[in-house]
């Protein structure tokens, strides 16, 4: 999706911007509750946002005024969401309560849902999740998902879990893939943990960054720099920090 950026989580609306002159362009005031994440389609205009309202909803980027999709069934609040990279009418969403639900945009209905508790066996009693998930790009073969300090890595056709990513000592609130799906990042607030999915080395962790007197928060790989992620944290709540991975080398610099 060309001209804007989305700004959703942390507030019951999402807002639409202009990427060319960051100005506003619509604010998606639809939700009840909290906003926890927003995705835009990978080949279509359309974004999607999930709530604490315990809805999915899906908007038409160009013309945002209102909703043209609105999914219910969660009974949870939904934490986290994604477009199908390769198929245009699924998107996925999942709750607090543990369930992951596949939705036909065409169909208007919930096409699969199934529970994952069973999949975090190393979370405990208590735990709430998961918390964020995202699909492989390209391939659509692994759906990551995180939950307390693991990361699974689910089969989208089986919903077997295929990897249990460890070493977060602290929740895991962020992962991302970089545009190959060969490579994973997942981000807790002491650590940021890259994980490799080539051929022979599924699910090894390559490279490991750890705070320092920062707390991080989100990342993205760069869409032209593959091999370079930007990581976003906080410091006493003052500083906005940014990192690079790129090759084995860690760089880190501060924007005030």
């Amino acid at each position: 999706m060309e001209g804007f950026v989305e700004d959703g989580p942390l507030d019951d609306n999402a807002v639409l911007w202009y990427t060319d002159t960051l100005k506003p362009k619509s604010t998606l005031e639809e939700h009840s509750g909290l906003t926890t994440d927003v995705r835009f389609s990978p080949s279509m205009s359309r974004l999607e946002t999930s709530s604490f309202d315990k809805t999915v909803r899906v908007w038409d980027a160009d013309s945002p005024g209102y909703s043209i999709r609105t999914y219910m069934g969660h009974s949870g609040n939904v934490m986290s969401l994604d477009f199908h990279p390769t198929k245009d009418d699924l998107i996925c969403s999942c709750d607090g309560d543990g369930e992951i639900r596949f939705w036909s945009i065409n169909n208007r209905s919930c096409t699969r849902a199934f529970n994952v508790l069973i999949l975090f066996p190393l979370c405990g009693s208590g735990w709430y999740g998961p918390w964020y998930l995202r699909f492989q790009p390209r391939l659509a073969k692994y759906l990551a998902a995180a939950a307390e300090n693991v990361v699974s890595i689910l089969d989208t056709e089986t919903q077997t879990c295929r990897h249990s990513l460890q070493g977060h000592t602290k929740p895991v609130h962020f992962v991302c893939w970089d545009p190959s799906g060969e490579l994973l990042a997942s981000v807790s607030a002491d650590s940021v943990r890259v994980w490799s999915f080539a051929s022979g080395s599924e699910g090894e962790c390559v490279h490991e960054l750890s705070c320092n007197g920062n707390k991080f928060l989100s990342c993205v790989f760069h869409p032209s720099f593959q091999s370079w992620l930007v990581i976003g944290c906080y410091q006493a709540r003052i500083h906005r920090c940014l990192g690079c991975i790129t090759g084995d080398k860690v760089g880190f610099f501060r924007k005030s």
